[in-house]
């Protein structure tokens, strides 16, 4: 049984090394993402796949299209601002900046000289509301949005899932003050103070709002391109530059 503070932040501190992979690159307070899914021809697929209580955007990327489809009923703020991000065109002439593969490919924050898009003020962090409410866990072809250390920091950026990346959901806090019982990174923690665990960042996960429903082709083909350094970054930036050409609300 674990109750001490030090402790309990010692331990959720192990959640850090799997979500490091998602925070920022650039200098400046701007967010990093990541994305997975893509299409070759998800318009298509489009008649099969038309609801009109979900959302729809088509991305046109230089390997292909994605087609996405969103959830504004799990995560309402988090779609609404991606979908006006989508209105201003502001991923138009971005670039999918970091690709690992067997995790998941990121966009939407860079053009393809490596400049950062400026950005709206970051939306609310909607991860456990969205979970809670059946909404879908970080596994193949959703997407989620990116953010740094900062569970209040996401803005444009978005990833998707080219795995299971289960380590990135947020974890639900079960009720009661103190907790009962709580599982984190596989293990059982007892008797812990609510608010401790309430405003653990490490605990927050990453908000998916929607799946890829056409085009995991042409994900597949970007999660495999050849990868290494790229304008400020090292690592993981693909040799053959992937750009989003246009992004699109489709009915």
């Amino acid at each position: 049984m674990i109750t001490s503070r030090f402790t309990i932040q010692r331990l959720i501190s192990q959640l850090l090394l799997a979500t490091g992979l998602l925070l920022c690159f650039a200098s400046s307070a701007q967010n990093s993402s990541a994305i997975e899914n893509t299409a070759t021809n998800p318009s298509a697929e489009l008649k099969n796949q038309v609801n009109t209580k979900y959302p729809k955007v088509k991305f046109v990327t230089s390997q292909g299209e994605i087609l996405l489809e969103l959830y504004p009923d799990k995560a309402p703020k988090t779609v609404a601002n991606f979908l006006q991000y989508v209105k201003e065109k502001h991923y138009e002439g971005t670039i999918f900046h970091r690709v690992i593969n067997d995790f998941m490919i990121q966009g939407g924050g860079f053009d393809t000289k490596f400049t950062e898009r400026k950005t709206r003020p970051p939306v609310m962090h909607e991860g456990r509301q969205a979970l809670s409410q059946g909404g879908p866990r970080n596994t193949v072809g959703t997407i989620a949005m990116a953010r740094t250390g900062d569970p209040q920091s996401a803005t444009a950026q978005f990833f998707i899932n080219v795995k299971d990346n289960l380590n990135l959901d947020p974890v639900i806090i079960p009720p009661g003050d103190p907790v009962p019982s709580i599982e984190f990174n596989g293990r059982i923690y007892k008797n812990i103070a609510r608010a401790q665990l309430e405003q653990a960042p490490q605990l927050y996960g990453y908000t998916v709002f929607g799946k890829v429903i056409a085009g995991m082709d042409t994900v597949e083909k970007i999660k495999l391109l050849p990868t290494g350094s790229g304008g400020p970054f090292a690592t993981d930036v693909p040799k053959t530059m992937v750009i989003i050409q246009s992004a699109t609300i489709v009915q």
